[in-house]
Formats: structure tokens, C-alpha cells, sequence
């Protein structure tokens, strides 16, 4: 079965503008039943004009079933394709904190990354918090508005982890963005469509559509020379950073062997 490859941002675009598609997206990464899912106003689009555009976000206000009854919560969807785009990520979510249509509204926070972190390789990690009374250090159960307004859990998924063998029910769902199984260019991915359970079939066929549009390929090749362009600049401020670093340096040792030679004439 050939897929469009859902790590680039039109493709990913299109995939989560099918409102049943990005519910079953969402609601399997984090684990909870989404019973509605409607996009929030953004400023924050993709713009293939744009080549400064490293990070895609997408905002959902869902509303999910609990033990208890229903809650409200904001989940902020946002993909990234280089580890400097960290400050991206803490600006967005920030506006998220600020706007007041999501005020006493918890929020989620769904991260995909381009690339891996540092230390940790899990390719599906779940931050999550826990309350605990520091008097008895035993968790608290019940939930405040206060807390639950001003703290986020999150799922990070490492997309440069995601390859067979799949240890767990998520990231064999999550394998639809498994690089290892590029063809034509990076633009789709090969998959055997038998090894995926029936409910999968909504994302799969969405992805095998997105394959078959030619506007989307296009905007890849688009989004191939956007990367690429951002890579190279990417490494020449790297090349610049290090000759400053090693400009630096010598200045030191200059100023160094300067002040000794003061000290011998001192001496003197």
C-alpha cells in the first residue's frame, strides 16, 4: 500500500483536515476518548511562500469522556523539523496560556519531531504530572481547575525512532510516519496494508488519497527545497558560530600572553 508521507506539513494538513481522521489521530495518541474535536482559530499556517516556516501547529478544542462525565480540554498539535525550533514551540503554547477563549481550559500538548533528542530514544514519550501531598509524598487523586489550568501533560513522538520491530499497540499506529520505509523521493511510504487492524483503515485511505494528488506533491517538491534551503542556512550559521568560537579563542590567549609578558616587564 502506498501512502503519502504524512512528515511533511501538506500532508500532514491534509490528513488532519478530515475531522474523524485527526479524532482517531489525537484520541490514540493520547489514550482518551474524544467524543467531539473542532479546530480553534489560528494565525499560525502553513505558507509554502514563507521559507522562514520550520514549525507547523495546529489547535483542537476536544471534548472527551471521562468516568465522570465530560471535560474540555485544548490539544495543540505542533511538528517541527529542527532542534532550534524549540523557541517556536514555547511561543506558541505560550499564546495558548494567553488566550482567553482557553481560559481555566487544561491543555495537551502533541509534539512531532523531525529529528531525535540528545538522550532519550523512546519513540512515543508521554510527560505526565502527578500531584503529591510533600507532607506524606503520596500521590493526590483529585484535580484542581487552579493546577489543571496552569500545567500541561504532553506526548512527544520521535519520528527518526519509529521503525520495526514496534514494541507497543501506539507505535505500530504511529507507523504510518516510518521513514524507514521511503520511496520516490521521501514523498510516500510503502506499507503492508494486511499488518494493520481494521480500524486503521480511515488514516490509511486518507493518506493512500493524499498519495494520489498531484497539488500535493507538488507542494512537497515545494517543501523539499524549503528544507533544504533551510539546511544549508542552517549550516553556514553553524560554520559562521565556529569561527567566531575559535576567533574567540585566540583573542584569549592573545590577551593571555599579553598580560604575562606585562608581568616579566614588571618584574623588570
Amino acid at each position: 500500500m502506498r501512502i503519502a508521507n504524512p512528515i511533511y506539513d501538506v500532508v500532514f494538513k491534509y490528513l488532519m483536515e478530515d475531522n474523524e481522521v485527526a479524532k482517531l489521530l489525537i484520541s490514540t495518541i493520547i489514550d482518551q476518548n474524544i467524543i467531539k474535536l473542532d479546530f480553534m482559530p489560528q494565525e499560525h499556517t502553513i505558507d509554502l511562500t514563507k521559507k522562514s516556516l520550520t514549525v507547523y501547529r495546529l489547535d483542537f478544542k476536544a471534548t472527551i469522556k471521562t468516568g465522570t462525565g465530560e471535560k474540555i480540554v485544548v490539544i495543540e498539535v505542533q511538528k517541527a523539523k529542527f532542534s532550534s525550533d524549540i523557541t517556536r514551540f514555547r511561543r506558541y503554547l505560550g499564546e495558548q496560556y494567553s488566550n482567553k477563549e482557553n481560559k481555566d481550559l487544561p491543555i495537551i500538548g502533541i509534539y512531532f519531531l523531525g529529528y531525535s533528542l540528545e538522550h532519550v530514544k523512546a519513540p512515543v514519550i508521554k510527560v505526565q504530572r502527578e500531584y503529591i501531598n510533600l507532607a506524606t509524598n503520596k500521590r493526590i487523586v483529585e484535580r484542581e481547575k487552579f493546577i489543571e489550568s496552569l500545567t500541561h501533560d504532553s506526548f512527544i513522538i520521535q519520528v527518526t525512532s519509529l521503525h520495526s520491530p514496534y514494541h507497543s499497540e501506539i507505535e505500530k499506529f504511529l507507523s504510518i510516519f516510518d521513514q524507514t520505509e521511503k520511496r520516490e523521493n521521501d514523498h510516500i511510504l510503502e506499507l503492508k496494508e494486511e499488518e494493520y487492524p481494521g480500524h486503521y483503515s480511515l488514516l490509511l485511505r486518507r493518506l493512500q488519497k493524499a498519495a494520489l494528488e498531484s497539488t500535493l506533491r507538488k507542494e512537497m517538491d515545494i517543501e523539499d527545497e524549503i528544507v533544504e534551503e533551510l539546511d544549508n542556512l542552517e549550516r553556514e550559521i553553524e560554520k559562521r558560530d565556529n569561527v567566531i568560537d575559535e576567533q574567540d579563542k585566540q583573542l584569549s590567549e592573545k590577551d593571555k600572553l599579553i598580560e604575562e609578558l606585562r608581568k616579566k616587564l614588571g618584574e623588570n
